[in-house]
């Protein structure tokens, strides 16, 4: 009887300890766990105040810089970024381009116009924001800008892009805008640009291209560079990504 109580309370000690055992490894698993997750959030948090304050710093620069006589609608998200902005506002105002086409549009149509551009062509696939557009236009009392609403339909190169015959009659285009249509949930959506736009550009012409973060943008920007010698590819690390491929 002693000896079965004896080997009873061994098992039941040796339970224990098993279990004491096991609930330190847990506890350490879980502490490091934890720790782990803190720094990666921390890292993420240090980001997203970097980046914000990067967009603060370019959206007072940018306000300085145009003077705005009414409200400018809200940016980032679907809009432009202010980093992509205040660079479209510093070319337009460093090259003079003659023609600006711009595929999709928005606050960035009005920051062309207002940087000074002489024509601004914004191509865009939907009469909503099309005309949200236009009544921004108007409110900032901006002229030489006009807005063309493009259906998506069918291209040749296997994606759905803008109606070819709203650009037919496009030519010597000093800064092109690649901002659309939306490349979210199809990597290729914009891959048409190049081709559609390559003889039409000016022999000086800039090209931007906004969101290159994104594989099927990236693969566009290199294009343009590969198909224009004697141009030069500049990515940007704007919060979105920016390509500039400009004369060398």
């Amino acid at each position: 009887m002693n000896l079965l109580l004896l080997v009873l309370l061994l098992a039941i000690g040796l339970g224990l300890a098993y279990c004491i055992r096991s609930l330190r490894a847990l506890h350490q698993k879980i502490n490091t766990r934890i720790a782990r997750e803190i720094a990666v959030s921390t890292k993420e948090l240090k980001t997203s105040m970097w980046q914000s304050y990067r967009q603060t710093e370019a959206m007072q620069q940018l306000l300085s810089l145009l003077k705005f006589s009414a409200p400018v609608p809200p940016t980032r998200s679907w809009a432009a970024s202010p980093d992509l902005l205040l660079t479209l506002a510093q070319l337009v105002r460093k090259h003079n381009p003659k023609l600006v086409v711009e595929l999709g549009s928005g606050v960035s149509t009005l920051v062309v116009a207002k940087a000074g551009a002489k024509k601004v062509i914004s191509i865009d696939n939907s009469e909503e924001f099309a005309g949200k557009t236009k009544e921004m236009l108007k409110e900032h009392k901006v002229r030489g800008v006009e807005i063309r609403v493009a259906q998506l339909k069918a291209h040749i190169s296997g994606v759905d892009w803008y109606d070819t015959a709203v650009i037919k009659d496009l030519k010597r285009i000093d800064l092109l805008i690649v901002d659309g249509p939306p490349g979210s949930k199809n990597p290729e959506a914009r891959m048409p640009a190049r081709a559609e736009f390559i003889s039409k550009l000016s022999p000086k012409a800039i090209i931007v291209i906004d969101d290159v973060n994104r594989e099927g943008e990236r693969k566009l920007a290199e294009s343009f560079a590969k198909a224009l010698p004697n141009h030069v590819l500049t990515i940007y690390p704007h919060e979105k990504g920016t390509a500039v491929i400009s004369p060398k």
